[in-house]
């Protein structure tokens, strides 16, 4: 890929950049892009499935109802949307702690509250470290944890190892969408200048769908677990964004804007 003109206000001019998913998100982060002189490609790889296990889910939202959790924790912006669709009603004395802003803002915006969100690592690890301070030490508590059918269940197994009564339930499924055969025919011929990846759900579809990417297209990771769940299946990754934010992740590609591809 041939070398593009550094320009300060519009670094990212004339980069193609494929968005793996669609949705309020997607568009967000493509207007982001575009305000960057990006021009994104917005190509949903993944979609999100009801749960094999519709009862459990039903039974657990029923106990949340009813006040029988201390604690709910979301660890995802499409767990918020599970809730809204379930109509889930969270009892006014249990209180919910949410992996990341994007998810706390999912559920401030659906009408939820929200009580702690990590200061610093917006994982489950971040949130594991700020609990005991955050509930006083209080051993133990009733926690239900939302999930996806993939997600490892690293938040769950933690909170069990401080001696908190946990119960964990599958929210949804993730589906992987196929993309049109256009995109991956620009991906292929190295016509798109870096591929977003935001979850390892999103790198399995990539390096499924898309692979190999040409040494010239840049992969871009949202974080450091993601990464990892990126090479874990053979994907490259040639950057990490610092925070586990779409902004975060653009800035990611600006700081390396100025150089040849």
């Amino acid at each position: 890929m041939s070398g593009t003109r550094h320009n300060p206000d519009k670094p990212l001019a004339g980069w193609r950049v494929l968005v793996p998913r669609g949705g309020p998100w997607g568009d967000q982060v493509a207007a982001n892009l575009r305000s960057r002189g990006a021009l994104p490609v917005v190509a949903p790889m993944i979609n999100f499935a009801p749960t094999d296990d519709a009862p459990a889910l039903e039974t657990a939202l029923a106990k949340l109802a009813a006040g029988e959790f201390d604690w709910m924790t979301v660890t995802s912006a499409t767990t918020v949307d599970v809730l809204s669709s379930h109509r889930a009603v969270v009892a006014p004395g249990t209180r919910i702690a949410a992996v990341g802003e994007t998810t706390a803002a999912a559920l401030v915006a659906a009408g939820y509250h929200v009580d702690i969100v990590p200061s610093e690592d917006n994982s489950a690890k971040g949130l594991l470290e700020d609990w005991e301070a955050a509930t006083h030490g209080v051993i133990p508590l009733r926690v239900l944890t939302l999930r996806s059918e993939i997600a490892k269940p690293l938040l769950t197994e933690g909170l069990r190892r401080i001696g908190h009564e946990v119960e964990s339930v599958v929210a949804y499924r993730t589906v992987g969408v196929p993309v049109s055969d256009r995109v991956v025919a620009d991906v292929k011929a190295g016509r798109v200048h870096a591929v977003l990846v935001t979850s390892g759900s999103v790198a399995q579809q990539v390096q499924e769908q898309l692979g190999p990417i040409p040494e010239t297209t840049l992969i871009a990771c949202i974080g450091p677990r993601t990464a990892k769940d990126a090479a874990a299946i053979g994907l490259r990754v040639d950057v990490i964004a610092d925070e586990r934010s779409a902004e975060s992740l653009i800035e990611a590609l600006v700081r390396l804007a100025p150089r040849d591809l």
